[in-house]
């Protein structure tokens, strides 16, 4: 394995139970290069026939992951086919999804876009009261997310909560992210760290078997088909282009947009681009 050395890195590692930590400064942006890390991450979780468990948090406790990266720098992950047939990034999600092993995701900070996508795609998301905030904000640039959220939310929240969340591309905080079943559950920071390796321990040194059957039925009745997900893939790479999804980016991009302060505040940010 060639591993990102500064951003998606094990940290803590057993036979049945690894840590990853995301370390991407200056605020853990998503971009063709965390795919690349996550792609070298799956292919030897593959080649780990005993590992149980995966605990993936940030090294940042302002943002577990921020988003795309849209100045230019997601590569080819929306066209070049990984494993599974799927475009890079959607692989990167189906492929995490669909493995046997139990992905946790232990979050503070921010988590918008895709990195909500990313979360999503885990089998389970613990968050810091005080701290997390949740969006998908792609809505207001015009654009269906692409990597599964309309999927995922849609099925966790049902029809009425997924559409407020899409439509408003607002920011959540953790305890209404709870309440809407986008996470499972909000904890204190203080505690949040020792709960969910409490669990992973626990979860790890159960029956493998008993793991892969039970993820293997919970995925047939919960998850959307694969040709759901590529279709979002195919319309977010069509809304990406669109003149207007263009024009409110370069409107954001002046307002700071990609900086950490603007970054902290986005759903205020993006709520008037209608002014511009």
């Amino acid at each position: 394995m060639t591993e990102s050395p500064a951003k998606v890195r094990v940290i803590e590692e057993t036979p049945a139970y690894w840590r990853v930590v995301f370390d991407y400064p200056p605020f853990n942006i998503v971009d063709a290069s965390i795919f690349e890390a996550l792609q070298d991450l799956l292919a030897r979780m593959d080649a780990s026939p005993s590992l149980r468990v995966v605990v993936f948090e940030s090294a940042n406790p302002e943002f577990y992951l921020a988003h795309f990266d849209l100045t230019g720098k997601i590569g080819n992950i929306m066209t070049a086919v990984g494993a599974s047939g799927l475009p890079i990034l959607m692989d990167t999600f189906v492929r995490l999804t669909k493995s046997p092993v139990v992905s946790i995701a232990k979050i503070r900070g921010c988590v918008r876009g895709v990195s909500s996508e990313f979360v999503l795609a885990c089998d389970m998301r613990f968050a810091a009261r005080d701290s997390a905030i949740f969006a998908q904000f792609e809505p207001a640039f015009g654009q269906l997310p692409g990597g599964g959220a309309a999927q995922h939310l849609t099925r966790l929240m049902g029809r009425a909560r997924a559409l407020e969340v899409l439509l408003s591309a607002d920011d959540y905080d953790a305890e209404l992210a709870e309440r809407y079943g986008w996470i499972n559950r909000a904890l204190p920071a203080k505690t949040l760290g020792a709960f969910v390796r409490a669990l992973a321990h626990r979860i790890a040194g159960f029956p493998a078997v008993g793991q892969v059957v039970v993820k293997e039925r919970v995925n047939a009745l919960a998850l959307a088909p694969v040709e759901d997900f590529r279709r979002d893939s195919d319309l977010f790479s069509e809304g990406v282009r669109h003149p207007e999804a263009q024009k409110r980016l370069q409107a954001a991009l002046t307002r700071g947009f990609q900086t950490r302060d603007a970054e902290m505040s986005l759903g205020r940010l993006l709520g008037n681009l209608a002014d511009r």
